[in-house]
């Protein structure tokens, strides 16, 4: 598959990285190639040097967004959530079209300080809002309750017996992401319903959050345990 992944920090790295070694055909997009690929510091969680993970990918082409987005089949949104909805404008409508759009962001706001509150919370999620300003996009909310590592490897926790969430409107859609997970490693993965279910998704944030804060490791996520 033809997979764009929208993003050049941990996460998008991560996903990028692991599609590309399972054989689909990888591109990152950014709003600038030529200004990423120069990057030569480190990232802001302490990743090494752009130019230096790019050198260890060479299989995995950097384009624009617009670019990424057109020659894809499916698009990762892996941007900051407070930028999602500008990248995705950037990639620009018509090339999301028809497309499956996987959003794994997460709505932080950091305008109060630490911890980050949610925005949109309660009445309305992220994911939504990308469905609604893309309507013609296939959008699936998944993968955004856990850390980049476990993302792409969750059998390092508990031999991947834990729980991975998706919600969206298409079934079509759904089935595709679901295959995805399933190729990443990933077992127990709950449906949780149409696009106004990822409310409660993207709400696990400030729980997560505070877990990350008690045991002091990302390392961790939740696993639903079904009754008789």
């Amino acid at each position: 598959m033809k997979i764009a992944v929208f993003g050049t920090g941990t996460v998008g790295r991560a996903l990028a990285g692991a599609f590309s070694r399972l054989g689909h055909e990888v591109a990152v997009g950014t709003r600038n190639p030529e200004e990423t690929a120069a990057r030569t510091g480190r990232g802001a969680m302490g990743a090494p040097p752009f130019a230096e993970w790019m050198a260890e990918h060479a299989d995995i082409r950097l384009d624009t967004f617009a670019a990424a987005a057109e020659r894809s089949e499916l698009v990762v949104n892996a941007t900051n959530g407070a930028a999602s909805l500008e990248a995705l404008a950037a990639a620009g409508a018509a090339n999301l079209a028809g497309k499956i759009l996987v959003d794994v962001s997460n709505p932080l706001d950091f305008s109060q300080g630490m911890p980050p509150s949610l925005n949109p919370v309660n009445t309305e999620s992220l994911g939504e809002r990308i469905q609604a300003s893309f309507p013609r996009a296939r959008v699936v909310k998944t993968l955004n309750t856990m850390n980049a590592g476990l993302m792409v490897d969750p059998a390092r926790l508990a031999g991947g017996d834990h729980t991975v969430f998706l919600s969206g409107d298409d079934a079509g859609a759904k089935s595709v992401v679901t295959g995805l997970l399933r190729e990443l490693g990933h077992r127990d993965i709950i449906d949780l319903g149409d696009m106004t279910t990822a409310r409660g998704a993207e709400m696990l944030l400030p729980l997560w959050l505070r877990l990350y804060g008690a045991l002091g490791t990302p390392d961790f996520n939740i696993k639903v345990v079904r009754g008789g």
